[in-house]
């Protein structure tokens, strides 16, 4: 695995795509750096978030999160793969793809690790969100639960 992952920040990771796409229709980042203490995400987005928005992204996925859903992981051909997700960011050569599951939350290609239950992550903080030359940007941490 060529990226460094923490599980907990990169399935947060997930169901924060999936709340974008719900609520925006803007499709998942096309830049992300999932690190320990703190993450970000880019989106292509038309403009700045109001933080109205902001805070219904954060309750969303807090809710998701709450929700325990389970996660997990399957492997399906490439030609399956490529009618229901979005394959560009798949290196060359793939033969079949690995798609993680979000309970029925989200879906999507993924190498990264994760956690079993959504209930793992803890508190999703969107700590900052910016908007610069059609791309958002939004910052984000993690609280332990425990």
């Amino acid at each position: 695995m060529s990226k460094s992952y923490v599980p907990r920040m990169h399935s947060a990771e997930h169901i924060l795509n999936q709340v974008m796409v719900r609520k925006f229709e803007c499709g998942r980042c096309f830049s992300a750096h999932v690190n320990k203490k703190k993450s970000k995400c880019d989106y292509h987005f038309g403009r700045e978030l109001t933080d109205v928005e902001a805070q219904q992204i954060e309750a969303a996925v807090n809710e998701a999160i709450l929700a325990d859903l389970v996660v997990g992981a399957e492997m399906i051909s490439l030609a399956e793969a490529a009618k229901l997700y979005n394959l560009t960011r798949l290196p060359d050569g793939a033969k079949e793809i690995r798609i993680v599951h979000v309970g029925d939350f989200d879906a999507c290609p993924c190498i990264g690790e994760h956690v079993k239950r959504t209930s793992e992550i803890g508190t999703f903080l969107l700590s900052s969100h910016d908007f610069n030359d059609g791309v958002l940007r939004i910052r984000y941490k993690l609280i332990d639960s425990k």
